[in-house]
């Protein structure tokens, strides 16, 4: 695990090269293992970033994660050997992140290299190593004509994902596997998803224009902005009239079909997007279980803003010691997976995961689903979500699940894989529905 190392008091939290040595840790940090929202949280809990530092902190690090593999294929053909130590690394690929994207990415490249040689500088690990950022760096200008055209000879350097993850896709879907590699590339949408019980998707639109917000409805209850930004803007938010949801995922609970006076169970269920969308459908008993209360206190502090109310569990959904007995007649299970689908919200997720990774969390999934099944009353309904687009882990899970519980599978989207355009612009989930046989 990678240890924050806090930058000089004197250190000027608006430059770049400020911005440039904590985006180097993190990246650095997720090369070691570490989910990149995590490493974030905890160099914003131990810096003293400002909130503008730490939006381009965020930025400059989720940039480097989507550019990677292109990166590392640059540093192999610029460097005789690896970076050492990993931070090193993780600033050469965040710069070269910025300058291989230049127009997007809002620096000339001279900046760029400047400021990359400062944050080597006022890093206590990398202060050594200035003249080797601004060698590397500058020969990467002087040579880009005929480096790219080498870096992209490999998947990696090409798609920046790993090459078993090309694979795989290309196995499952060899139609549209560039496509979707493609849209797990680019930057994410803010959706929201308007709150039925105190607005609509017109006066949401309406409130929006009228605040010089571009917007548009892109689902039933979702409203896509043009331009992404804080929800401490966003008119109404505070005030519960609408939450921030993918579109893909805002179609979880109308596909249960909840009515008043149901009981429910949304498994799983942090950070709690899809119980609040239950609870604006019907009036519900319902319960939302965890294993994790810090997670639950992200639900509860949701549901707090959108002024709706559910029994927050701490447990197992493989186990039923928190359960008391009483049958369900609504069930969600947003199972764990591999999140390959939403790589676009995180992409450190690429670099993290393993091949072996998907076998292991199908397992754990499947012995969810079939303790939840047990607490499914008659008649009544199980969603399975997933935010995965391995076959294993989705279709192949909803088959052997139907047929070992003797499933009744009703109709739903199944697979919905990512897409980043005008008209449809979502994460990739899997939809599958059933109804258990009555009594």
């Amino acid at each position: 695990m990678i240890q924050i190392s806090l930058l000089p008091p004197g250190a000027k939290a608006d430059s770049l090269a400020y911005q440039l040595a904590y985006a180097a840790q993190a990246v650095a940090a997720v090369r070691a293992g570490q989910a990149l929202p995590q490493v974030l949280a905890q160099i914003f809990a131990r810096s003293d970033a400002p909130p503008p530092a730490r939006g381009a902190i965020q930025d400059l690090s989720y940039r480097a994660m989507r550019s990677l593999g292109l990166s590392d294929s640059l540093l192999g053909l610029l460097a005789n050997k690896p970076p050492q130590p990993e931070v090193l690394h993780g600033l050469l690929v965040t710069a070269l992140a910025l300058l291989v994207n230049e127009e997007d990415a809002g620096y000339d490249s001279f900046t760029v290299v400047d400021q990359a040689v400062e944050a080597a500088a006022i890093s206590q690990e990398m202060s050594f190593a200035k003249g080797v950022v601004n060698a590397i760096l500058r020969r990467f200008l002087r040579e880009r004509a005929t480096l790219m055209p080498q870096a992209t000879k490999t998947p990696p350097g090409t798609w920046n994902y790993p090459t078993w993850w090309i694979d795989r896709l290309k196995g499952a879907y060899p139609e549209q596997w560039q496509a979707i590699l493609h849209a797990g590339n680019q930057p994410p949408p803010l959706t929201l998803r308007v709150n039925r019980r105190k607005s609509n998707v017109p006066d949401s639109l309406n409130l929006l224009a009228l605040n010089g917000i571009g917007a548009r409805q892109v689902g039933a209850y979702a409203v896509r902005l043009d331009k992404p930004m804080p929800v401490s803007q966003i008119p109404g938010f505070a005030d519960g009239l609408a939450s921030v949801q993918d579109a893909a995922a805002q179609m979880a609970a109308p596909l249960l079909d909840v009515q008043d006076g149901m009981r429910v169970l949304d498994a799983c269920a942090a950070p709690g997007g899809k119980t609040g969308h239950l609870l604006e459908l019907a009036d519900i008993e319902l319960q939302a279980l965890d294993h994790d209360p810090r997670r639950l206190q992200r639900i509860a502090e949701n549901l707090d803003r959108l002024q709706l109310k559910a029994q927050l569990i701490t447990g197992d959904a493989r186990e039923d010691g928190w359960w008391d007995g009483q049958g369900f007649d609504r069930i969600l299970a947003d199972v764990p997976c591999t999140a390959s689908g939403i790589v676009r919200r995180h992409p450190d997720i690429r670099w993290l995961r393993r091949k072996t990774d998907t076998a292991q969390l199908a397992t754990l999934s499947a012995q969810i689903l079939d303790k939840l099944w047990q607490m499914l009353r008659p008649d009544g309904k199980l969603l399975l979500v997933t935010c995965s687009l391995w076959p294993q882990e989705s279709e192949q899970q909803a088959i052997a699940f139907a047929q070992k519980n003797h499933a009744i599978r009703l109709p739903a989207p199944g697979q919905l894989l990512p897409t980043a355009g005008a008209d449809a612009d979502h994460d990739g989930l899997f939809y599958a529905l059933f109804q258990k046989p009555g009594a």
